[in-house]
């Protein structure tokens, strides 16, 4: 998508179609008047979400007019601009039309925080598809967002423009299907963010042996594709030796549920267990790509998990990288056996300033929160604040969740230190509670987003079907926010 900063009087082309940004109460004014026949045969009010397509009046260099309603104008920001102008490029997507003018009013920050929204609504991830019919395909390839100051807008948009790619590159991860996505791949992927200045090293199962990684490795051991352990560091502190904040993924590129199988039914949306990988990988490149001044590591745990003849099983004891064992009860409970020894990992080698882990982790927190709220779990509530502000921030939203202390004792077994499930009731707050005892006090948050990361349908005019990126947005907000110096 071409994004473009132009001013009112700028030429509209010949197949442009112009967004008009309207607030509620005010659409009977709109360009004095001229849409007052059409509009009072309509439900247009401005409220949010609304759009009414029309046909450009007499006069008017553009070939459609669409308003769009961006709701009460005293509480339109950055987020409204953004998602005025992501319902503006989905009115007029497959119209024909080249050119999507969006006319807003506000500063340069909400011009480029409108260009962010079309970027983020223009995604598509059609790399297989090879015949579509072309009333299907999008046309829309340029959209030039009005402004009183161009200049300024296109500084807005530089670090938005980073995170959009950012957010893309984890959406094309969490898209792609899984025998093309296994962890050698996926390694293969983040090890190019190198071209950002990242640097990047991959372990494979030999070194992860070595380092008596257990846990996660017992997870793998049923696939052909050999699990990883990605580690992504990016120093852009002054100080290239302060200390780090750290984030962890859960990265299994397809989940069966191994031996404890799991239903045939939707196992295709598998290919998405990997979300929490995916989201930190998006985070580290935003980081690199917009310079950032932190210092920062990503670890991502890669693995397949299937039910071959080597697979593990329930009532396996593996022992972790941390030294303590495990009874695995359900080998369905698998995210958490990776996140065990790649946070071990983490804070054994960079004892950095916190941990967050992002996991695609348990159906539970659905059942709990629904298809679009995360759950945060924590030790430390300085962390929590930070990361719910981010979220309110970047309208991603989470919902701290309990870790009452008693429930711990549901994941004790009776012949291990611990087993990897604790039954049915609280099943997101017994793996949270699994996962801390491998945190050894640092201050760490976990989020499950199992239902966050995928959309179907979405009703977020910003987030196409498909992957969301969920995640990557707010960790960046609160990255810049409270640890940047």
């Amino acid at each position: 998508m071409d994004i473009q900063f132009v001013a009112a009087d700028a030429a509209l082309g010949e197949k442009s179609a112009l967004a008009i940004v309207v607030f509620e109460g005010e659409a009977a004014g709109v360009q004095g008047g001229a849409f007052a026949k059409a509009l009072a045969s309509s439900r247009f009010t401005g409220a949010k979400g609304q759009t009414l397509d029309l046909l450009a009046p007499a006069g008017s260099d553009a070939a459609r007019v669409v308003l769009v309603g961006a709701g009460k104008a005293d509480g339109f920001d950055g987020l409204g601009a953004e998602t005025a102008a992501a319902s503006a490029y989905n009115a007029v997507k497959t119209s024909g039309l080249t050119t999507l003018r969006v006319q807003i009013s506000g500063d340069a920050g909400q011009a480029a925080k409108a260009a962010f929204g079309v970027r983020l609504a223009a995604y598509r991830f059609d790399k297989y598809r090879t015949k579509e019919a072309a009333e299907k395909k999008p046309t829309i390839t340029k959209a030039e967002i009005v402004t009183g100051d161009v200049d300024g807008a296109i500084g807005a948009f530089a670090d938005l423009a980073a995170l959009a790619d950012a957010i893309a590159f984890s959406r094309d991860l969490v898209s792609e299907p899984p025998n093309v996505l296994y962890p050698a791949e996926f390694a293969k992927r983040v090890k190019q963010l190198e071209e950002l200045g990242l640097e990047v090293e991959i372990l494979g199962e030999a070194e992860m042996m070595q380092l008596g990684m257990g846990s996660l490795l017992g997870v793998g051991q049923g696939s052909l594709r050999e699990s990883q352990l990605a580690i992504l560091k990016w120093n852009g502190a002054d100080d290239k030796k302060a200390q780090p904040i750290a984030f962890v993924g859960k990265g299994v590129t397809f989940d069966t549920g191994g031996i404890s199988i799991k239903p045939a039914d939707n196992m295709e949306h598998m290919k998405t267990d990997m979300g929490g990988a995916a989201a930190v990988s998006g985070l580290m490149h935003v980081l690199a790509a917009r310079k950032a001044k932190v210092n920062a590591v990503g670890i991502l745990g890669l693995v397949e998990n299937m039910p071959d003849g080597n697979a593990q099983r329930p009532g396996d004891v593996v022992t972790s990288m941390s030294g303590q064992t495990i009874e695995i009860i359900n080998t369905d409970a698998e995210g958490r056996l990776v996140l065990a020894d790649a946070i071990w990992y983490c804070q054994q080698r960079f004892k950095p300033k916190f941990m967050v882990d992002l996991a695609t982790l348990t159906g539970a927190i659905i059942v709990a929160l629904g298809d679009d709220v995360g759950g945060l779990f924590s030790n430390n509530d300085e962390l929590s604040t930070n990361l719910l502000a981010a979220s309110k921030a970047e309208d991603e939203p989470l919902w701290r969740m309990p870790m009452p202390a008693h429930y711990d004792k549901k994941i004790d077994s009776v012949i291990a230190d611990v087993k990897n499930t604790g039954g049915r009731a609280g099943g997101s707050i017994t793996a949270a509670l699994f996962i801390q005892r491998f945190v050894n006090g640092v201050p760490w948050a976990h989020l499950d987003i199992a239902g966050a990361a995928w959309k179907s349908p979405s009703p977020v005019p910003t987030i196409p079907e498909g992957a969301t990126g969920f995640g990557v947005r707010l960790l960046n907000r609160m990255v810049a926010d409270k640890y940047e110096g």
